[in-house]
């Protein structure tokens, strides 16, 4: 029986060039993810690059592309937002911008790309994937590229980190941002209520979550404070603040509070 081929995982990323960018609004854990990817990169024996500034780093190129290394995502998991920037980006929205963008990964020999964002950032990676071979037909096209460089990047390989605190993704548990996001809402809630006690007045508190925000109810309801998700039509909110408000009132509370929720 033949033996199975011991493969050595320090080299099986020899000979490839992996890119990582954060995208969207920034949430904390994205530095975490960044040095994951760089450092797991590097072990694997691959080359490991930052683009800097979003997608907008990816089409601008030059400077905004830097090659990582092990020291250069030390000291960075304590820090919250991303070390390597987040920009909004127009230009990749556009067929043109994403050429560019493919331009300046085939330039480099990067053929893996590691997205770090949220749902608008995930879907601009998947379509930039799916035009990958159209893009580099136009470059050939437009002769700013070679043949031999389309050969050795003839497919993109994309990976997603969903970045968000939304906790709005399917296949995860919990997404990049949300443990935090919930933290902080626990944070705010009690030091509201504390402040409520002291002068027995009514408090609103927004928290946000886009379609999802019903996910923070089960961390932050206590029997002090009620919810409303904001798209929600048909509640009789005036008749069901006055009964919570007389059920706090009878159990000598005297404190009543209300979360708003981008539900």
């Amino acid at each position: 029986m033949a033996q199975p081929v011991q493969i050595d995982p320090t080299k099986m990323g020899e000979g490839r060039a992996i890119a990582v960018l954060t995208s969207g609004g920034d949430a904390q854990g994205m530095n975490a993810a960044v040095r994951a990817t760089v450092r797991v990169g590097l072990y694997t024996g691959a080359k490991v690059y930052f683009v800097h500034e979003g997608y907008q780093g990816l089409v601008d190129g030059g400077d905004n592309i830097r090659p990582a290394t092990w020291e250069s995502v030390s000291m960075m998991l304590q820090l919250g937002g991303t070390v390597i920037g987040s920009a909004r980006c127009q230009d990749f929205r556009t067929k043109e911008g994403r050429t560019k963008a493919a331009c300046n990964l085939v330039k480099l020999g990067i053929t893996n790309l590691c997205v770090i964002g949220g749902d608008g950032s995930l879907t601009g990676a998947n379509q930039f994937r799916t035009e990958w071979k159209e893009l580099l037909a136009d470059l050939v096209k437009a002769g700013k590229i070679s043949a031999n460089e389309v050969k050795n990047s003839s497919h993109l390989n994309i990976v997603g980190m969903v970045g968000s605190i939304d906790n709005d993704f399917c296949g995860t548990d919990m997404t990049i941002g949300t443990d935090s996001a919930l933290h902080r809402i626990i944070e705010i809630v009690d030091a509201i209520t504390t402040t409520a006690q002291s002068h027995q007045r009514t408090f609103i508190l927004e928290v946000m979550g886009r379609h999802c925000g019903q996910f923070y109810i089960p961390h932050t309801n206590n029997g002090y404070w009620m919810w409303f998700e904001k798209r929600k039509k048909q509640y009789n909110t005036t008749e069901t603040i006055q009964q919570k408000k007389r059920i706090t009132c009878a159990s000598n509370q005297c404190l009543f509070s209300l979360m708003l929720l981008r539900g």
